[in-house]
């Protein structure tokens, strides 16, 4: 039981930090946001160090024990990481960086866009952000504007959208701001 607990948590780890690490890429090239919440991250590197710490048992030999103290590190470096992003959104959220202004949908709902106000206060800038939601819990951001606070949404096309007087052509992945 010890070897499928070491194995396990081996891989376990190494998706979730691929999956973290491709959600940071997206977020510094404005790509699409397939991870999961940040929260989602941090409980399944918890379950890998609670199933690395069962695997320690499994002693058969080195590459064995290697796999073990690899996947502890590894899910005790990403779950502070995470813990540390999930507490730093939180706080975000609850001093009001980010506020939710309005969602729209296009004429057949095939997209939807949710904009938020953000302000990071003495330490930046203010402005309004566009993100087109996908399935389950994709995101991708198509819209940035700083020093507005109020936004225009015309709809010309299923597919084609004006935002404070910037055409954008959702099917071609066009995006403003970036």
């Amino acid at each position: 039981m010890a070897q499928r607990y070491n194995i396990w948590a081996f891989y376990l780890i190494l998706v979730c930090s691929g999956v973290a690490f491709s959600s940071i890429y997206s977020n510094l090239n404005h790509g699409w946001h397939i991870a999961p919440p940040n929260y989602v991250l941090l409980l399944i590197s918890l379950l890998a160090f609670i199933m690395g710490i069962f695997g320690f048992k499994d002693k058969r030999n080195w590459r064995a024990r290697t796999r073990s103290w690899l996947t502890l590190i590894l899910s005790l470096f990403l779950g502070s990481a995470l813990l540390l992003a999930v507490m730093l959104s939180l706080a975000a959220s609850s001093l009001g960086a980010n506020v939710h202004i309005e969602t729209v949908k296009s004429p057949d709902d095939h997209y939807t866009i949710e904009f938020y106000r953000y302000n990071a206060g003495a330490a930046g800038s203010f402005g309004v952000r566009g993100e087109l939601n996908g399935p389950l819990w994709f995101k991708k951001r198509i819209f940035h504007q700083d020093t507005i606070d109020q936004i225009q949404v015309e709809w010309k096309d299923s597919s084609t959208v004006s935002i404070n007087n910037h055409i954008l052509d959702l099917k071609e992945g066009e995006t403003y701001g970036y």
